[in-house]
């Protein structure tokens, strides 16, 4: 199985850029969008100057639980700037949500409260909520963390949208929006 199935099988429909996007990130944007492929895992990710986008993270259920997740992550820490991904909210039906939200809050990752996140996806035209997760060894500030969103929603997320999908993504300010109290933390509602 080659990385994309990997990732396709894993992701929800409604999550994943096509293979087209992704190769062509990884082509023409090849100082920004990497891909970090092994045995057990694959992990797509864009690196700009003062942040780091985990796009998507795959580790195979054969190798869960031996620590890849974690030394991708710490690969990643290692540079110094604040990481950010996007995570489905909490479904209690699909336990893979919960252990991934916790695997995260034990990487040090905070939820992002004040960050709305909701998009239509192209693939299945429904609306898709996220919730965004961030990692920051400076104690960034959650409106710090919108503006990058806002940068890596219009490079990575709609980069040639218009080419590869036919349509193109709702504009930024439809997609993400900051809000002071938005909500209540995510981390708070997983089972102790």
């Amino acid at each position: 199985m080659n990385w994309y199935e990997k990732l396709n099988e894993y992701f929800p429909v409604e999550e994943m850029k096509s293979k087209e996007h992704m190769e062509m990130l990884l082509k023409e944007k090849s100082d920004v969008y990497h891909k970090d492929e092994g045995e057990y895992h694959v992990m797509m990710y864009a690196e700009f100057d003062s942040f780091i986008f985990i796009d998507y993270v795959y580790v195979s259920p054969k190798a869960r639980g031996k620590g890849i997740g974690h030394q991708l992550l710490e690969k990643l820490k290692q540079r110094g700037k604040p990481i950010i991904l996007e995570v489905e909210p909490v479904d209690y039906e699909d336990t893979d949500t919960e252990k991934r939200l916790k695997f995260y809050q034990r990487e040090g990752f905070k939820h992002a409260q004040s960050i709305g996140y909701t998009r239509r996806s192209l693939a299945t035209n429904e609306v898709n909520t996220m919730e965004i997760l961030y990692w920051s060894p400076e104690e960034e500030s959650e409106e710090a963390i919108y503006e990058k969103m806002k940068k890596l929603y219009e490079q990575i997320h709609t980069y040639k949208d218009e080419e590869l999908y036919g349509e193109s993504y709702q504009p930024v300010d439809e997609v993400l929006k900051f809000e002071r109290d938005r909500g209540s933390d995510l981390f708070s509602d997983l089972k102790k």
